[in-house]
Formats: structure tokens, sequence, C-alpha cells
């Protein structure tokens, strides 16, 4: 019998997010009711460590912005609520800021295991940086895990949710590197008649399979 440990569970793009009700520093929350807004579910390693409160102290100064873009934060460890509680004063009080949004309690680590934030090569009991997107309609659109030892940017977490609301409400793809305002890239043709009319549709041409255009 092998003595590895499996791998965890990941969910899949474009599938329905894994469905919670969980503790958390606003009270028991579940995903379901956010359906209808966008959701930022991100997970840290533990409370009261200095890259955690970084990150936290960061989605903080610029939950406004993600508020404005119908986007809800989530936060997650596997601490308990009272720790939670004594962190979220502590980060208020040395930084200033106000943490307005849930931070949920995974001591059963269900919702870490649902979603695969338990890696036993990095930690046995922590969960990794994971940062999932769900869309209005609770499906995963984007998942990104970084190392226990850097810390995320939070700049680019605000530009992939641009970036995936403008392919959800405009039917295109980005390139590397966008960023609001910039061209967008026009989905490639799909028969040759569509390619020969590329050239001439008033696009930003390159070729038949790449074109660009106002967002």
């Amino acid at each position: 019998m092998s003595n590895e440990t499996a791998a965890p569970a990941l969910p899949r793009l474009n599938a329905p997010a894994p469905p919670f009700t969980a503790a958390s520093t606003h009270g028991p929350i579940s995903l379901s009711q956010w359906k209808g807004k966008w959701v930022v579910l991100f997970s840290h390693p533990a409370d009261f460590t200095p890259v955690c409160s970084t990150e936290f102290v960061e989605f903080a100064r610029r939950s406004g912005e993600f508020a404005a873009k119908n986007v809800q934060l989530v936060g997650l460890s596997i601490d308990s609520v009272y720790s939670h509680i004594a962190w979220v004063r502590s980060l208020e009080h040395h930084f200033k800021v106000a943490i307005d949004f849930p931070l949920i309690a995974d001591l059963d680590m269900k919702v870490a295991q649902a979603y695969g934030m338990i890696h036993p090569g990095a930690a046995t009991t922590a969960t990794v940086r994971c940062v999932f997107v769900i869309d209005p309609d609770q499906n995963v659109r984007a998942m990104i895990y970084y190392p226990m030892s850097n810390g995320r940017s939070i700049d680019e977490i605000m530009r992939l949710v641009d970036a995936l609301q403008t392919h959800v409400k405009k039917q295109v793809a980005t390139p590397a590197n966008w960023k609001p305002g910039d061209k967008v890239i026009v989905p490639p043709p799909a028969t040759v008649a569509d390619a020969k009319t590329r050239e001439t549709a008033g696009y930003d041409y390159t070729d038949w399979y790449f074109c660009k255009k106002d967002a």
C-alpha cells in the first residue's frame, strides 16, 4: 500500500463552485447568498502571520473598489472565529483600516478540502494561498495558487476580475498585460468565409486569426 498522500481535489474552471455554509466573523454565511454577485474567495495559512497581514490590509484598503465591481471578498483559514476576531481587531488597530468582508473559520476544513486548499507538500495543517474567482452564476472562473512564502498582488486580482467581467459582458478575450481601456481580442473566425472578411471588417488587423478592437 502506498504511503503517498493523495493530491487534493480541485474545482474545475467553468464548473459550479463547491457550495458551502460556514461560520465566519460576520456570522454564518453561505456561498449561495451571493448568487448574482462575483465572489473572490481567498485563503491564507494562518492568522497573526506577517505576509497574510499585508494581504488582508491591502484587500481591506481596496474593498470599496471590489464592491464597485459587484465583487464580494471572502477570506478563509483554518483558525477559530475568536482568533479571526482578535486578528481583525489587531489589523484595524495597527494599520488603521476597516476589514469589512467576512473571514471564514474553517476549523473542520470542509471548505478548504472542497476547494483543494490543503497541499501536504507545503504544510500539513494550513491552507496555502489560493484565490478563486466565482461568477454571479456561481461557477469557478479562475484559480490562482501562491506559495506560503509570497504575498499576492491585489493589483493582479483586480485586473483579473476586470478581464473576466469584460469577457463575460462582451464575449471577447484579453491579451497579455491587458488592463481596462486597452484593446481586446476578437474571437477568431470559425469558417474560411469569415476569415476572408477579417482584413476589411474594421478591426485592428494583424492576421485573419488575430484582430483587436476597442472594448
